[in-house]
């Protein structure tokens, strides 16, 4: 499209795109420019659940470079013909746990692993359930289209138990485990390789990095004497505090905390 307007390399390719098909939402070409900008040129190894007519692959290689291995996973056998250079397909099911635990024997561990399957809930928890710990300990696994999340003939629904969207909300308190002081949320491998993770419209982004209990530190001479919450009548800081440990016990909202 002459005299247009990119805002990154991913999107520029897509819209001049002649070779095949690519189906993407907009709003995507940001997302992944923001957080695979930093694997360009680099001898990485990257993984797309759902090969399609696979022209993805295709802008991955261009996008990433030549030092880029590239993996796909298809049920059609028919994506095995779009072998090629740095390009390898394997075929199977993303809900399949033995194919899953197979491909691992096979492909190195994963820099990038970017999942845009079939997008039910039982594929996406599956694939995330099998393959997370094959991801580098600072790669990257991002899952795209979860706004099939709320539609019913994908398994989903709006807080729905099953949903893959309410699984993935439980990572936000995973990382932050280390302040838990309840026996219903405690430190766990996520917390130990999560560094971050994203929500954006349909896409979730997870960060790894080998984590370790976070330090607080302070610096420089106090301006005033502070008040840690020790002052004021024992007794009635003790009545609710018992309160609220009841009340914490059924998740209800907190009494008497300003």
């Amino acid at each position: 499209m002459e005299n247009q307007q990119y805002s990154n390399d991913l999107e520029k390719y897509f819209y001049n795109n002649s070779g095949r098909l690519i189906t993407k939402w907009k709003h995507y070409f940001e997302i992944y420019d923001r957080h695979f900008s930093k694997y360009r040129g680099k001898e990485i190894v990257f993984l797309e659940i759902g090969v399609f007519h696979g022209g993805s692959l295709e802008m991955w290689q261009n996008y990433f470079g030549p030092k880029a291995k590239i993996y796909g996973i298809d049920i059609d056998p028919r994506c095995k013909a779009f072998e090629k250079g740095n390009i390898e397909i394997h075929i199977g099911s993303q809900s399949d746990r033995n194919f899953l635990t197979d491909l691992k024997k096979k492909i190195p561990k994963v820099d990038i692993l970017l999942d845009d399957g079939g997008h039910t809930m039982n594929q996406m928890r599956v694939s995330f359930d099998e393959l997370y710990d094959h991801i580098k300990d600072d790669g990257l696994y991002m899952c795209e289209d979860m706004h099939t999340c709320y539609w019913l003939h994908y398994g989903g629904g709006h807080k729905r138990t099953n949903s893959f969207m309410e699984y993935s909300k439980n990572f936000i308190d995973y990382i932050n485990a280390w302040h838990s002081k309840q026996n219903s949320l405690t430190v766990n491998k996520f917390t130990k390789t999560m560094h971050s993770v994203h929500f954006y419209d349909s896409i979730l982004a997870v960060e790894k990095r080998v984590m370790t209990e976070p330090v607080s530190l302070r610096m420089g001479t106090p301006s005033f004497e502070e008040d840690l919450g020790n002052s004021g009548n024992g007794l009635g800081k003790k009545v609710k505090k018992l309160v609220n440990l009841i009340l914490q016990y059924f998740r209800l909202p907190s009494v008497g905390i300003d």
